[in-house]
């Protein structure tokens, strides 16, 4: 156990640092922003390229990977809507809980499979992240979609923004050159390495300053529901799957990582843009974060790492 929280309490003080920062509002809320959109544009896509192309690749169990972590979303997605009904919330508050039961903060996971597992662990929490990422944001604008939130005007303004992530591009860019043999020659391979490292430190302050905890007050079916899927039910299903499918304990550890990760933070934008009810979101976002520093140390313990 000291392992892992000597591993990933120095994440955690970051996370609480741009808490800190955000409370304090310094420099200011329009910076952090800014900064945001540089760490998602351009810093985080260059660290997945970096690491996608250029890494050994055929060391990680890719086909048993994604099928633990698709099947442990798949089964999470049918049973939320399976039991909607149960639930009683309405379309907006519904899709926030759908949201926060499946999407993952990536910046949170990336650097924590590296704490735990150096590079390694890095690139397998990319090809993680290259299997998830498109599925996730497929399943989010869907679930907008079902629920009835989303009008007809903005469908075609969401498939292309999915069509653009930044992510999905960045890892089909790394898969390609990988494939491909071309790699990164040059002084590119360089570049991008130094823009990579400025991603995660950056990327996890950035969480904290996206906290609202005012929103922690927020305590009603809804908060209860995503935080009881996401934190208890899917890190339960994918150490179940890893197990039957006979992932290896890098691999696991890296799938449960993802699995008990709190959710991300772009979800507050997605569901002010698309209909659903943001302030739920905010409090789904907020509560899970500093939930997840209590209940993912635990996880990881169980699973032996």
């Amino acid at each position: 156990m000291n392992s892992i929280t000597g591993a990933l309490g120095p994440l955690f003080l970051l996370i609480l640092l741009g808490g800190v920062i955000g409370y304090r509002r310094w420099p200011s809320l329009e910076f952090w922003a800014q900064m945001e959109k540089l760490i998602y544009f351009v810093l985080f896509p260059a660290m997945l390229v970096a690491t996608l192309a250029t890494a050994d690749v055929s060391q990680v169990p890719v086909a048993r990977l994604a099928a633990v972590l698709l099947g442990a979303i798949g089964l999470m997605t049918g049973l939320l809507w399976g039991l909607r009904s149960w639930i009683r919330l309405d379309s907006p508050a519904f899709t926030s809980v759908f949201q926060g039961a499946i999407r993952f903060n990536t910046y949170v996971g990336v650097a924590g499979a590296g704490a735990l597992h150096g590079s390694a662990g890095v690139t397998t929490a990319a090809v993680a992240v290259a299997v998830m990422v498109p599925v996730v944001n497929i399943l989010c604008v869907a679930s907008f979609i079902r629920a009835g939130t989303l009008g007809q005007a903005s469908l075609g303004q969401s498939a292309l923004t999915l069509l653009k992530n930044p992510l999905i591009l960045a890892c089909l860019a790394g898969i390609f050159l990988n494939v491909s043999g071309i790699g990164l020659p040059g002084w590119s391979g360089s570049a991008a390495e130094l823009l990579g490292r400025a991603a995660l430190p950056l990327g996890l302050v950035a969480v904290g300053v996206a906290l609202r905890p005012a929103a922690l007050w927020r305590l009603d079916r809804g908060t209860l529901t995503t935080n009881v899927a996401k934190l208890l039910l899917m890190p339960l299903v994918v150490l179940l799957l890893a197990w039957v499918l006979g992932l290896d304990p890098l691999s696991r550890d890296v799938a449960l990582l993802f699995a008990a990760l709190p959710t991300a933070t772009s979800a507050y934008i997605l569901a002010r843009q698309l209909g659903g009810d943001a302030e739920l979101m905010a409090a789904i976002i907020t509560g899970q974060t500093l939930l997840a520093m209590l209940t993912l140390p635990l996880w990881l313990k169980l699973a032996g790492v």
